[in-house]
């Protein structure tokens, strides 16, 4: 039988997605995908895909969420991941082990391994081992308990008992490190309130802004103790959490005009705080239905059918940024998705077109930003840390939680700061022609005001916390929120969507919230984004009313159901409002996920700090992700001021500088950082900074440690000196500050003492002194590691 020509495939349907011919070959194992990829957590291999709510969407073959891909990936158990001869060394507190380190998880916690927040904090003192996986089982089981009852005040002697004795150490600072950072015994429930000194014993505390950041710092640390005073400009606290009512004709209803939906119900602080209240929330429902230009429905096929084509394109976005390697933060994700669709030339219809353009649209809402301005390497950054559960709207507004936060906070409204004055003395901040005094300032202004410049920083901002904010986006999302009448949408849905036939105005009104279930009256919310959110700055509220009725008109007058004028309307402007010049933050073409690091980062030696959703990369644009920020603040605070107590207590008491602090760098070296021949080493600061200070101790007279496989080599002249200035006859200890990179360095040298000592005073040009020339430097740095290790 001859052979035949085979017939040509079928054309393929516009939708989808054909084999690029210019597009590069998928490497499973290539390592050029610039998304980073945090130590402790399993990213899923491509991003998961925004909800129609404007968040997360539910593609039609779902990925396993990156939760899931941890417990999958990882081991949610960790007792189960050391050695069969270390078993009998692991503490057993609970049978459930299992289900506590999917609660862990939900926090925030790895589920095998610590945090770098924990490590730094030096948690365990073997990073790794037996002590760790001990602590681990010890920690969630704390933070299971308080999630059970988060009423009550979770007391450390609860779990004696289940605790063997030589663990109690572990116990402490499990203990001491979830109180500390806010992730038990925090909110408002009577039980914690109480807790709350009735009189400040420890520093003063500036803090500029009364958002969920501000006012989540100054309620923690009004709890460790502080003196707390808040500055807000405008005339009321939530900042961008703005819940207003509404009223006409004898209805009511009350309206969130800025953060409206938390995002996600496992582990979120702010629905801890709402149980704490006996608040309910109401899950919004999948079923949002959408509406073309003309009024009549979208085919349900139809809508799948783009919908699935338009999450493969982000896939294909996926696997060419992977492809791009470091050049893909210089795209912009717009940018990648628009030569994609560009192959389908004019071979789809208008209605497919307008519906892409409703997904662009609401990709633009999920990120406040044009998509031509997303980076293509990291605009969904923040996608292995999204929280699990529900999207859920709270009955009443999101300002029952700020006024919770708020009860008897120390507020002064209508005070707008325009300069932050910082120090070594403290810091001043001004508003107006009012000087506030303090030890310490936090700044939780959105990121619109830090870009803008409106407040002066004195002395001005590191350079690189400067590049940090330009190179961050801040996107805008605005809203038209009506009262009508009566609900004439029906109660059998939470969320509608509108396709425009215009791309420029693709995000004008183009998803509506239902309120009329959860805001006490027939409340109806339609979005602007992109673009369109940008122009809607400067329409009229008449006109942007107006054309939102010819929109539900046209929607429903065609199936016989009046659409009345509203009894009331509000449109918001978020892009002008002068305390916010925006709506939520972005990763903008050009930056990354550690300009979110960088933002949040303290300057002026642990005199003014920064908290507010675009300083967390794990939360940011999200009202949780500004909560979260500011207990982290909070404790860094506590933190400094700590070591700063130590510090005064040595300076207060000039014996103490000679001998008691003699006998402290004594029982310091007694557990050195690192230990090396006859040089040990402590370290202070982060471990992750090189620059970090360190105490070094050299031991000269007498025995010194030999370490294996070090030679004879030696610079005699130098080190006879040195001999002979200290006393050879005697056990002499000398000391030098430097950095730990140095200290790093100083172990590598090859040759014994002799040789590193010719390495440290004539190569790194350190000299080396007696405890009492090491000065008042040596004492700070000496104050901060005992105060960190007195904390742990």
């Amino acid at each position: 039988m001859s052979e035949q020509t085979p017939p040509p495939p079928p054309p393929p349907h516009p939708f989808s997605i054909p084999n690029l011919p210019f597009f590069p070959p998928f490497n499973s194992n290539s390592d050029q995908n610039p998304t980073p990829s945090p130590s402790f957590y399993v990213q899923p291999q491509f991003p998961t895909k925004r909800k129609r709510t404007g968040f997360r969407r539910k593609a039609a073959n779902p990925s396993p969420s990156p939760h899931s891909a941890e417990i999958s990936n990882a081991n949610p158990n960790p007792a189960t991941s050391v050695s069969a001869d270390l078993a009998d060394e692991i503490i057993v507190i609970n049978k459930e082990a299992t289900a506590e380190a999917v609660t862990a998880l939900s926090a925030g916690f790895p589920a095998d391994s610590l945090t770098d927040e924990e490590i730094e904090a030096n948690v365990v003192s073997d990073v790794g081992g037996i002590e760790q996986v001990n602590y681990i089982l010890i920690r969630n089981h704390i933070l299971s308990r308080w999630r059970e009852n988060v009423t009550s005040w979770v007391q450390k002697e609860t779990f004696k008992s289940l605790i063997p004795p030589h663990c109690e150490p572990l116990l402490n600072s499990a203990y001491n490190y979830l109180v500390s950072h806010g992730y038990v015994n925090f909110g408002v429930a009577p039980a914690i309130k109480e807790k709350i000194p009735a009189e400040p014993t420890k520093a003063n505390v500036i803090i500029v802004g009364a958002g969920l950041a501000g006012l989540a710092a100054a309620r923690q640390l009004m709890a460790f103790g502080f003196k707390v005073t808040v500055l807000e400009g405008r005339k009321r606290c939530g900042g961008r959490v703005y819940t207003k009512r509404m009223e006409g004709s004898l209805k009511y209803a009350s309206t969130d005009l800025g953060g409206s939906v938390l995002t996600g119900t496992h582990g979120n602080p702010l629905c801890i705080i709402a149980k704490q209240l006996g608040l309910s929330h109401h899950k919004i429902r999948d079923k949002c239905p959408l509406y073309r230009p003309d009024g009549q429905p979208v085919d349900p096929d139809l809508d799948r059918k783009v919908e699935g084509a338009f999450n493969k394109l982000l896939d294909k976005a996926s696997v060419l940024r992977k492809n791009m390697g470091e050049v893909a933060m210089d795209v912009s994700l717009g940018a990648a998705l628009e030569t994609f669709r560009q192959e389908y030339g004019d071979s789809v219809t208008d209605e497919e077109i307008n519906l892409f353009n409703w997904h662009l649209a609401n990709l633009e809402y999920a990120n406040a930003g044009l998509l031509s301005k997303l980076s293509l390497a990291y605009w969904d950054q923040d996608d292995p840390y999204d929280m699990g559960g529900d999207h859920c709207f709270l009955p009443g507004g999101n300002g029952r939680l700020v006024q919770a936060l708020a009860e008897n906070v120390p507020i002064v409204y209508e005070k707008t700061v325009h300069t932050i004055r910082y120090g070594v003395d403290g810091v001043q901040v001004i508003a107006g022609s009012q000087v506030y005094e303090g030890d310490v300032a936090l700044c939780t202004v959105p990121l619109g005001v830090l870009k803008n410049g409106s407040i002066k920083f004195v002395p001005e901002l590191p350079q690189r916390k400067l590049d940090g904010i330009k190179r961050l986006g801040f996107g805008l999302l605005n809203k038209v929120a009506m009262l009508f009448p009566y609900v004439f949408w029906g109660n059998d849905l939470d969320t509608f969507g509108y396709l425009s036939a215009d791309q420029s105005r693709r995000g004008e009104f183009f998803l509506f919230y239902s309120y009329g279930t959860v805001a006490g009256g027939p409340l109806l919310i339609a979005l602007v984004a992109g673009e369109a959110a940008h122009n809607f700055e400067s329409m009229p509220p008449t006109d942007a009313v107006a054309l939102v009725l010819q929109i539900l008109r046209g929607i429903y007058e065609p199936q016989g159901i009046e659409v009345p004028d509203p009894l009331q309307s509000v449109c918001t402007r978020w892009g002008t409002d002068s305390f916010s010049l925006g709506s939520y933050s972005h990763v903008a073409v050009g930056a990354s996920g550690d300009d979110y690091d960088i933002l949040a980062e303290s300057v002026g030696d642990g005199r003014l700090f920064f908290a507010g959703e675009a300083t967390t990369r794990r939360y940011p644009a999200t009202m949780h992700g500004a909560f979260i920020t500011g207990l982290r603040e909070a404790a860094n605070i506590a933190s400094y001021a700590t070591s700063r107590s130590m510090q005064s207590k040595i300076d207060r008491n000039p014996s103490m500088s000679t001998e008691s602090c003699a006998a402290l760098l004594a029982d310091l070296f007694r557990e050195p950082d690192l230990e090396f021949g006859g040089f040990s080493v402590i370290f202070g600061g982060k471990a992750t900074d090189p620059k970090s200070p360190a105490v070094l101790k050299v031991l000269l007279g007498g025995a010194r440690k030999k370490v294996i496989g070090e030679g004879e080599h030696s610079n005699k002249s130098l080190f006879q000196q040195l001999q002979s200035h200290y006393n050879q006859q005697q056990q002499l200890h000398v000391y030098t500050l430097l950095t730990r990179q140095q200290a790093m360095e100083l172990r590598e040298v090859r040759g014994g003492d002799e040789m590193r000592l010719n390495y440290l005073c004539n190569k790194l040009g350190v000299k080396l002194i007696g405890r009492k020339g090491l000065g008042p430097s040596a004492d700070s740095v000496i104050a901060s590691i005992k105060a960190e290790r007195s904390n742990h």
